[in-house]
């Protein structure tokens, strides 16, 4: 019955210790305020004039370093903790019949001398603030729903090469069959029947019943990578019956020649389908790994961590120096923050050493060739130098592409980069880029693809022009061959839906959707969110992942924010939308309340940046305008 069914076909196309105790704060005196910021203190007599406290955090610093116009929060990653907060009051609201308020009370504000105390505590603030970050139950949210109504397309599967079933996809499409539980049934127990894939979206599919013809009452939505979907003739070597929906049995009596005569030469699944799926979900990182891996409390330096859970093949990675298993970090495996042990020392990069002096029991280092590897570079000849200018993504704000310089350069084609205009004196929030990074760019890149670049902060000549910059700075730009021009044919589209995440909140993956692309360029939109928590990120980044994915996985996906939540969100918005440039302000302030202790220490520094330097598949020269 089944010999007539064609397979989809594959397409063959280190050890000294560091103090990391806090400062003391010396007692305050009850009549006159005081206020510490990079290491300075200002007082002011009034008590109020030019301070501000941060409505998230409880921190106090000079109300001109804080973010956004009114100088609500002291960085941009408090604002989106509040909007987030605000958010998920709502949603909670929500799901349990209580009507939503016009602002979610998030914290209350605390004392004056609670939040000077906080400087002290910061590593607590931090934790605390984790705490207050749950993820969003994703209750109630249906991929299939959210695109049915809307009419939204997805991006394939096969434009995530690092996903499941990524590689080996085949050409599975709308009109292939597959067997699955009948529901519309009424015996006792489990019997089959055939579909059709009617519509695509990532690992999802819209399937109907065989015999339904264009009646869509019964359709409905299913992973094709679970494990109740089947090739055709499953049902046969298994032993199932194969019983038509009650609604449609008495249109035939032969369902037998009727099976015959619709799936003839009709496409079904690979025999071994579920066995490849379960392959691409078998994953090299285990637990218990040490690696080494960006600080997120430190952004200019790495550290050990240790793998304790892997999902999907993103890593729970807990730094090795927590005690109770809570300061911990998420990235993918291919992720470009995460290096074996070792890394840092081999290329001359910065790196906090442990105060464990050995490794704790069951532990061990992750072997190097696990690691994602860049592609190798000749530096032998003309290169980057120190001093060079270029326009790169804002680690700290990657919805900004800004005016960069390159401040050392490392062994293997490394490259540590400041941003113009928001360096501190002593260079500890430069960043890392690998110089095939597809999130560095040459001068005028910007420009040629109408892309807003963001300017030095303070620079005064606006709009801003390289020419003119290069001539008062006195610098050269980085040559364009040196930069990576390779394109790969990615099939992304403007619209497309995927899973994709928060890279300024790297435990969560969340409903987004491409909204522009230039050449290997997405830019991805947080659905429900406001345009300024945009992101950038590379065609080929491994945070990016198909719709179903977090189904097919176990993790749990964030859904868009109800229209209540946006309508009290936007208010805040249009007011933060006029500081984009200024969005380091924050960050800055708060990471140089903590190096003054690093430099005293003699640590070193990471960075946090969130598009993959994976190799690409092809190549496109797409920058057509030398550098001034």
């Amino acid at each position: 019955m089944f010999d007539g069914y064609d397979s989809c076909s594959e397409d063959t196309s280190s050890s000294s210790s560091s103090d990391e105790s806090e400062e003391e704060v010396a007692p305050l005196p009850s009549s006159l305020p005081i206020i510490k910021n990079n290491g300075q203190v200002y007082t002011y007599p009034d008590g109020k004039s030019g301070m501000a406290t941060c409505e998230m955090c409880g921190m106090v610093g000079v109300r001109d370093a804080f973010y956004s116009k009114t100088k609500r929060f002291c960085s941009v990653s408090c604002s989106r903790s509040y909007s987030s907060n605000s958010k998920k009051a709502s949603i909670l609201a929500r799901l349990q019949g209580k009507p939503p308020t016009k602002k979610a009370k998030v914290l209350q504000k605390q004392p004056l001398v609670a939040k000077l105390a906080a400087y002290a505590q910061y590593q607590a603030t931090l934790q605390n603030q984790a705490k207050t970050k749950a993820a969003v139950p994703v209750e109630g949210f249906s991929w299939g729903n959210y695109i049915n109504s809307n009419s939204f397309t997805a991006a394939p599967v096969t434009c995530f090469r690092h996903a499941p079933m990524g590689t080996c996809w085949g050409d599975i499409s709308e009109g292939v069959r597959v067997e699955v539980p009948n529901t519309d049934c009424s015996l006792p127990t489990k019997v089959f029947w055939i579909a059709g894939i009617v519509k695509l979206a990532g690992y999802n599919a819209l399937l109907r019943y065989e015999g339904f013809e264009n009646d869509s009452s019964l359709d409905f939505w299913c992973n094709v990578c679970g494990s109740d979907i089947h090739p055709v003739g499953w049902c046969a070597t298994s032993g199932k019956p194969l019983v038509p929906p009650r609604t449609i049995q008495h249109k035939y009596t032969n369902w037998k020649a009727f099976l015959v005569k619709r799936l003839t030469g009709a496409k079904t699944l690979p025999p071994d389908f579920s066995q490849k799926v379960s392959e691409s979900m078998q994953y090299p990182f285990k637990t218990s790994m040490r690696v080494e891996v960006v600080d997120k409390t430190h952004l200019c330096r790495t550290r050990v961590a240790v793998v304790e859970s892997v999902i999907g093949g993103r890593l729970r990675l807990v730094y090795e120096e927590s005690e109770d298993k809570t300061d911990d970090f998420w990235c993918h495996m291919y992720s470009p923050l995460i290096h074996h042990i070792g890394w840092s020392r081999s290329i001359g990069h910065r790196f906090k050493r442990s105060d464990i002096t050995k490794k704790q029991d069951g532990h061990f280092d992750a072997p190097p060739h696990l690691f994602m590897k860049v592609k190798e570079v000749d530096a032998a000849g003309e290169w980057f130098k120190e001093g060079m200018k270029l326009e790169a993504i804002d680690p700290l704000n990657l919805s900004a592409i800004c005016v960069a310089t390159i401040r050392k350069v490392l062994a293997d084609g490394y490259l540590m980069i400041g941003i113009d205009g928001s360096e501190a004196a002593d260079g500890s929030d430069w960043f890392c880029y690998h110089a095939t990074s597809p999130s560095i760019f040459p001068v005028g890149f910007c420009e040629i693809n109408m892309i807003e670049l963001t300017p030095p902060r303070g620079y005064a000549k606006l709009p801003f022009k390289w020419f003119d910059y290069l001539r008062e700075t006195d610098s050269i730009a980085a040559p364009v061959k040196l930069f990576n021009k390779e394109v790969p044919n990615h099939g992304f589209h403007v619209g497309m839906k995927l899973e994709a995440v928060d890279l300024m909140e790297p435990r969560l993956v969340c409903v987004a959707t491409v909204t522009r692309i230039i050449h290997r360029l997405l830019r991805i939109h947080f659905d429900g969110w406001e345009d300024e928590y945009d992101q950038w990120v590379d065609c080929e980044s491994p945070d990016l992942y198909p719709v179903g994915w977090c189904q097919l996985t176990g993790y749990q996906l964030q859904p868009p924010a109800p229209q209540s939540s946006r309508d009290s969100q936007s208010s805040s918005s249009k007011q933060k939308k006029k500081a984009k440039s200024q969005q380091y302000k924050g960050h800055k302030k708060m990471t140089s309340l903590q190096l003054k202790e690093e430099l005293l220490d003699g640590e070193e520094y990471s960075f946090l940046q969130g598009a993959s330097d994976q190799e690409s598949n092809g190549s496109a020269g797409y920058y057509i305008k030398q550098e001034p």
